[in-house]
């Protein structure tokens, strides 16, 4: 039997005729008047889809806004442009704020036992250079970039090959494309809706000029490399073409808001998309708002400067000890701040590297009775009441009470204070001779020291360290801090160098079953619990070292299965018994989730809800919200 799954393009409205949709077009943006006077810019109805998706902002309980203005905000590098493909959030298939599946660029799609999907574009729907967005996009990213071993040498994303081997791609017509795989396939539109989305698509007329097989002209090609500081046409295409971190101003692209800002720079503005396809119930083309200014600062000042009303909407750079000195901006200028429940497995999370380099550690790493120890050793509830005022919730790294897969026995898995375990664990362990101070001893004779490595972007992680010192000094095992900048702490890692980490719990808090359990399993090489493990799947067998720890390979096998069902039930088994395994096993270290995260905003934006989920995957921290509906309300 199979399953089908149909969903048509638009909140309401998909069914309105277009010469209805075209009558109910209000004015224009003032920002747009210029070139619609100067006639280098086509009138709405021109621009935007023949049935472009309509967004009943009053069926969301939002309001129809007014076009204007510039929103100012703070990131920590120029890196973090790419917080505006997240914010933006204009997708294939994306989610709404209910965590259920929608079609955003599509005009709808069609899924069969999630192995064969198949996509309807709107008609009519055009780039942001005002060129037709069609299906030759969807071929031409297929057969010149993903199946060209000089751009694509590993063979695709493993999202498109969960099983090996890549779908059969077609074009039913300039409208329509299909993807369908031998067997299912259920990670495709969760990676297509997820803040960095599956590539799959691109605007050929704008990338050929880089590609080899398309620009005839070597001299022009040796001349845009130079121009570029490349020295492979293949990495000129790649860097013409990254659409993740929007670093190319001549870069066509379908969001709401496209850079018009060259690398290097200290500010990035962003502005409108004239072409966007998403329009209110009044007749208005989203976004409303005109610009986003992206100013770069040191990460450990964006509180600062945010406090101190140089941000308009601020949300990452800030955390919950900032909360009171950015309320306390309320006082000083037009901005309000509301605290959003934190959408991750945990704020606080302690990762034992299994793959460290030192022999002893990583062999008493691998031993769950020290992952276990070390986690009933922490009092929580101190921790909770210091770091958090009490407002966050003690708990493993685990999914959240607002996700259908919550359990609490999950939650529970050995959090409760209790040192007397906890050292009965480590004397079983072999683990009992000691020093003059009281510090373990290893079985080389070394003091028992954990060196936790932070990238040191919050306060918070350090001021927490200093209450799980004092916790882990009362079993017998001296704790010490290492701070370093991100890209360092990353590969020192990758590297085996770092024992210990201290970072955030699994990204997605507020999964269902037809979201991927990859993060429980080793998958990516930026889990710092078991980096080498991760890289090994990431680059299916090529690098790192496969898992020979039973229990990761078994989550591993369980992910497999999961990849290689079409049946929801089916899904929810695998789902709970790789939260059973990964919280029993204790791979992370959960100390409190369900914390709270400042989101500052200037007084007078709205449709900005008062409470959310926060986070960067599934809700893309603003996108699912859907920024190109915020809008400044005059006093």
């Amino acid at each position: 039997m199979v399953t089908r799954r149909v969903f048509l393009g638009g909140l309401v409205g998909a069914a309105i005729a277009p010469a209805v949709v075209r009558a109910q077009l209000a004015a224009e943006p003032e920002f747009l008047k210029e070139r619609l006077t100067s006639g280098s810019l086509p009138p709405m109805a021109e621009r935007i889809p023949v049935r472009p998706r309509i967004v009943n902002l009053k069926e969301m309980g939002l309001e129809p806004g007014a076009y204007g203005g510039t929103v100012r905000t703070i990131i920590g590098s120029q890196r973090d442009i790419r917080f505006m493909t997240i914010y933006g959030y204009a997708r294939l298939v994306g989610y709404n704020k209910h965590l259920q599946f929608q079609p955003d660029i599509l005009a709808g799609f069609q899924s069969e036992d999630d192995t064969v999907f198949t996509f309807t574009l709107r008609e009519g729907h055009k780039w942001s250079d005002g060129q037709p967005f069609t299906a030759d996009d969807f071929r031409y990213w297929w057969e010149d970039v993903i199946l060209n071993d000089k751009l694509t040498p590993g063979g695709g994303a493993l999202e498109l090959r969960p099983h090996g081997s890549l779908p059969r791609f077609e074009v039913l017509d300039a409208l329509t494309v299909r993807y369908t795989w031998e067997k299912p396939n259920p990670m495709f539109l969760p990676t297509l809706a997820g803040p960095q989305p599956l590539v799959i698509f691109g605007p050929g007329h704008y990338l050929k000029q880089f590609h080899k097989k398309f620009q005839p002209d070597q001299a022009k090609m040796d001349e845009l490399m130079k121009t570029y500081r490349v020295k492979k046409w293949q990495d000129l295409h790649i860097k013409m073409a990254r659409s993740y971190r929007p670093e190319n101003p001549n870069l066509p692209t379908l969001d709401p808001w496209r850079n018009t800002t060259p690398l290097p720079s200290e500010q990035f503005v962003f502005e409108r998309n004239p072409f966007f396809h998403r329009i209110d119930e009044t007749g208005r083309q989203l976004p409303y708002l005109d610009r986003f200014i992206l100013n770069v600062s040191s990460s450990s000042i964006i509180a600062a400067k945010a406090g101190a009303g140089e941000a308009d909407l601020q949300v990452t750079g800030i955390d919950f000890n900032d909360y009171t000195f950015l309320k306390e901006a309320e006082k000083r200028f037009p901005v309000k701040v509301n605290l959003w429940k934190l959408a991750r497995g945990s704020r606080i999370t302690l990762l034992p590297n299994l793959n460290c380099a030192d022999e002893v550690w990583r062999g008493l790493f691998r031993d769950v009775r020290l992952r276990r120890a070390l986690s009933l050793a922490i009092d929580r509830h101190e921790v909770n009441m210091v770091a958090f005022y009490g407002l966050g919730t003690p708990s493993a790294d685990t999914v959240l009470p607002d996700s259908p897969l919550f359990k609490q026995e999950y939650a529970d898995a050995f959090v409760k204070f209790d040192p007397d375990e906890a050292n009965r664990l480590l004397d079983e362990l072999g683990l009992t001779k000691r020093d003059d101070d009281g510090i373990r001893l290893l079985p080389d004779g070394r003091r028992a020291e954990i060196t936790v490595e932070t990238a040191g972007e919050s306060n918070l992680d350090t001021d927490v360290l200093e209450l799980v010192h004092d916790h882990w000094a009362n079993i017998g095992l001296a704790l010490y801090t290492r701070t370093s900048q991100r890209d360092v702490f990353r590969n020192r890692a990758m590297s085996g160098s770092i024992m210990m980490s201290i970072w955030y719990g699994l990204d997605n808090g507020v999964p269902t079953a037809d979201m991927s359990p990859a993060g429980l399993a080793p998958t990516l090489d930026d889990q710092l619990q078991w980096p080498l493990w991760g890289m090994h799947y990431l680059s299916a067998g090529q690098e790192g070292v496969a898992p020979d720890l039973p229990e990761a390979a078994e989550l591993v096998d369980l992910l497999s299965q999961w990849g290689s069902t079409a049946k929801f039930e089916e899904r929810q088994v695998i789902w709970h018994k790789m939260l059973s395994l990964y919280t029993q096993q204790v791979f992370s270290i959960g100390l409190i989730n369900s914390t709270l995260q400042p989101i500052l905003r200037a007084a007078k934006l709205q449709n900005l809800p008062e409470k959310a989920l926060y986070g960067f995957d599934p809700t893309s921290y603003l996108g699912v919200y859907m920024p190109d509906a915020f809008w400044y309300k005059e006093a």
